[in-house]
């Protein structure tokens, strides 16, 4: 069984510490699966779902917010804006934030605050869908 290690940082606690067989993380332009001794690289992350394959066989999955993964000397260190296991995704919460972005991109604003608005959304519909699935 060939295995990595993996760290996971979200910007509020260390989301993740261990030894995985494969992950399998959402980026700009499609999912990437990273097995043991992949070559050493540096991928940007887009928000949503990502998976680990744990050594007993099994897949645990979570939320995950934007952010970097690098890849060397057969370790992973990801460091995202947020990551939540599906226990601890709040619906009431995620449906609120769904309104409230939704609102503020029906009102003018910036283009910073347009983005912030879009990022806000999006962070809440990736709740919502994992969610729906469970």
């Amino acid at each position: 069984m060939n295995t990595f290690f993996l760290d996971v940082f979200a910007s509020d606690r260390k989301f993740f510490r261990g030894k995985v067989e494969a992950l399998v993380i959402p980026c700009p332009d499609g999912e990437k699966e990273i097995l043991a001794h992949h070559e050493d690289m540096l991928i940007a992350v887009a928000g949503g779902q990502m998976r680990a394959k744990l050594p007993q066989g099994e897949w645990q999955t979570a939320i995950c917010g934007p952010g970097f993964a690098q890849v060397a000397n057969n370790r992973v260190t990801l460091l995202v804006e947020t990551a939540e296991l599906p226990e601890e995704i709040d619906i009431r919460r995620a449906k609120r934030a769904k309104e409230e972005a939704e609102e503020q991109l029906r009102q003018k604003q910036s283009i910073q605050e347009y983005h912030a608005s879009q990022a806000a959304l999006a962070r809440a519909l990736s709740r919502l869908k994992y969610v729906d699935h469970r």
